[in-house]
């Protein structure tokens, strides 16, 4: 994709940015609830196999192409390894040890890594010191809202921890190296059809060969519902959003998803469970708002505009008042 620099998003993008939050924001309660029954490489083959069989089925209404070079064959293929398959089961592995809470914490990482990568290796997404400043912000109000207990949890697995890191490395990666699809003619519905079909073809032999998948014995109805949601909204539909986004607003802001995915987290929690939102959520929810607007740019610019001009927003209590004044 030819991806603009970053810059502020429209509001368009960002209803776009917060429906991605909320597909995503119940992807790690679900695989959690999947991994108790099923090996991670299973489920996560049965996401993306599912998620491939679905956009293929709607292909006549959705109007997916094939990839019509070796060029975006290739990049398709690159993006089904690095955006789906290798992530994918990074993360149920590394949730089998891992509460999903804590998961999702690790995966947030995703910005920062995006903005550090995109560093070095794009001309036009530069480091700044607002940039790092907001996903810092958003980092912490991410530890913060999901409790710091989580993070200096005693039991909790130090190669897990190291997985789900490596799964933001390679989204942040993947995202980067995503802006040159549509340069090949490719649109979001194609690349999100092409790299889930991908990292079909790359996990379903490693399913099969370490698994053994067809010796499992037959998963509960909560387990097939869960990998029923995770492959159709969870993956079909998040990534015809995600590369909707991509295309527009840039591989630093697509990626700011994975602050709001934890936040989204604690809302479902309070809607459907009844769960009470205390001081602490809410604080946390301000430091991800915080970190949001910094690497948007769109309070340091309205910032910026009232330390220029201080006056501005006193000239109307200088208006003299008479009969006709308001």
């Amino acid at each position: 994709m030819t991806v603009a620099a970053q810059r502020a998003m429209t509001s368009r993008e960002w209803a776009l940015l917060g429906l991605l939050s909320l597909l995503w924001g119940g992807s790690f309660f679900l695989i959690g609830v999947a991994v108790k029954e099923l090996p991670p490489l299973t489920l996560v083959t049965l996401r993306v196999g599912l998620a491939a069989a679905l956009l293929w089925a709607s292909a006549p209404f959705l109007g997916v192409a094939l990839p019509r070079s070796v060029r975006a064959v290739a990049t398709v293929a690159v993006l089904g390894f690095g955006n789906c398959a290798l992530p994918f089961a990074l993360i149920a592995w590394g949730q089998t040890h891992l509460p999903s809470g804590l998961a999702s914490i690790l995966n947030a990482a995703t910005p920062l890594f995006s903005v550090l990568a995109a560093h070095v290796l794009t001309a036009e997404e530069k480091l700044s010191g607002l940039k790092v400043f907001g996903t810092v912000a958003g980092l912490a109000g991410v530890a913060w809202l999901i409790g710091p207990d989580l993070l200096t949890g005693a039991d909790a697995n130090v190669w897990a921890e190291f997985a789900v890191l490596a799964a933001a490395l390679a989204y942040a990666l993947s995202a980067i190296f995503a802006r040159r699809v549509r340069a090949l003619g490719l649109r979001p519905i194609d690349v999100a059809t092409g790299q889930v079909t991908a990292a079909t073809l790359y996990l379903a032999p490693l399913a099969l060969f370490i698994d053994r998948s067809w010796t499992l014995p037959a998963p509960s109805a909560a387990t097939i519902a869960a990998v029923l949601t995770i492959a159709a909204f969870s993956t079909a539909l998040a990534y015809v959003v995600y590369f909707r986004i991509l295309a527009g607003a840039g591989a630093t802001n697509v990626l700011l998803v994975t602050l709001l995915v934890p936040a989204t987290s604690v809302i479902l929690g309070a809607f459907f469970l009844h769960e009470r939102l205390a001081g602490r959520p809410l604080l946390g929810f301000a430091l991800i708002a915080l970190g949001l607007a910094f690497i948007d740019g769109r309070l340091p610019r309205a910032l910026a505009r009232k330390f220029d001009n201080p006056t501005a927003g006193s000239r109307d209590s200088r208006l003299p008042l008479g009969p006709k004044s308001r």
